[in-house]
């Protein structure tokens, strides 16, 4: 009998060495793969503007030394004809090593999607990016938290009793924050939805401002006044709010109106003056005026129109052209603004003289 074909530990010598062969070919080439293809994955990924190349080289970047050699160990174990507990570790191993590098591939993947979506919203939306890193904080947690729960339930531990339990907790704790839960779950939907995003001027309910941070569980807003209004996130999305931000154009009305003892000639060529004057402005767009009633004390022209863009100030400048514009008209045709005014007429009755005695 050949030394190679003698048997150790119940397996031929070139078992052994086969297997030794092969825990060092896949050790020494994995290694060897993995820092030629991060290397070249990353210089490939700087001259394309697509994140999934960056994304495949994080997450080779981010396999370890360990999972390798578990894996070596493994792939040589598969030669050898091992007692049924040693095979049983070696496999356990080899889970445990397999789950402890899905943790570390999805904490990339997570620690790479907040960075992107990160620089993305930092210039512009400050606070949301932080938001967002904390909710991905959270879900690191929540991925390391899985891994452990498979890798007890794999090593023979029951979790039942524990995913209860930590159930039951969790819902007392659910009740106890609920308010706190409630209010990062809406900041995530604002994050999601963006209803309003920072510098978005909006209205809730008597309160408006511009929107200055949205955080984990507050949104503040700085009002017209100076004062800094601080809004819960679920009471902010169970209110109707109204983003002037969005607007896309603004609808004006406003009235003129003038004396009673206006002809009615110069009445009926008002609306095509406020009409020349109204197209005349830049940003705006005519939809009607009309001798819309008589009032108190005027004759009541209403006048609709739109200013194609949502700044304020270009509004306000535009209706006070429009006004100055009018003032000039109606000095210029002798037309007077009504104001209020009451006129008394009093009747006086002659009381019939009483005859001389």
């Amino acid at each position: 009998m050949s030394f190679l074909t003698s048997t150790f530990y119940g397996n031929e010598i070139w078992r052994w060495f086969a297997a030794l062969a092969t825990i060092l070919f896949v050790w020494f080439v994995l290694r060897i793969l993995m820092r030629i293809v991060v290397r070249r994955f990353r210089r490939f990924a700087r001259k394309t503007p697509t994140g999934f190349d960056d994304l495949a080289a994080d997450l080779l970047d981010k396999t370890r030394s360990v999972f390798i050699i578990v894996l070596a160990f493994y792939a040589g174990s598969l030669i050898l004809a091992l007692p049924q507990q040693a095979d049983y570790v070696l496999r356990i191993l080899f889970v445990l090593a397999l789950l402890l590098q899905a943790g570390y591939w999805g904490n990339a993947f997570t620690t790479f999607w907040i960075n992107r979506t990160v620089r993305r919203r930092l210039e512009d939306d400050a606070s949301t990016a932080t938001s967002i890193a904390a909710l991905g904080f959270v879900a690191k947690v929540a991925i390391w938290a899985v891994v452990i729960l498979l890798a007890l339930d794999n090593m023979g531990i029951d979790i039942t009793t524990l995913v209860a339990g930590l159930g039951i907790s969790g819902i007392a704790i659910a009740l106890a924050v609920q308010n706190i839960l409630g209010d990062l779950f809406a900041s995530l939907s604002i994050i999601v939805d963006k209803p309003f995003v920072i510098g978005d001027f909006i209205i809730v309910g008597d309160l408006m401002g511009t929107v200055e941070r949205i955080g984990l569980k507050t949104t503040r807003v700085r009002s017209l006044s100076g004062e800094q209004i601080v809004f819960s996130n679920g009471d902010l999305l169970a209110s109707r709010v109204r983003n002037y931000k969005q607007m896309y154009e603004r609808r004006i009305v406003f009235t003129v109106g003038v004396t009673y003892d206006t002809p009615v000639d110069v009445v009926e060529r008002i609306p095509a003056k406020i009409r020349k004057i109204v197209e005349a402005q830049e940003d705006t767009r005519f939809d009607r005026c009309h001798f819309r009633t008589f009032g108190d004390s005027s004759l009541q022209i209403e006048t609709v129109y739109y200013v194609l863009v949502a700044d304020y100030n270009v509004y306000m400048d535009i209706q006070q052209a429009i006004n100055l514009a009018l003032m000039r008209a109606f000095e210029a045709e002798g037309i007077e603004f009504a104001f209020p005014t009451q006129t008394i007429h009093v009747r006086t009755d002659e009381v019939p003289q009483q005859p001389s005695v």
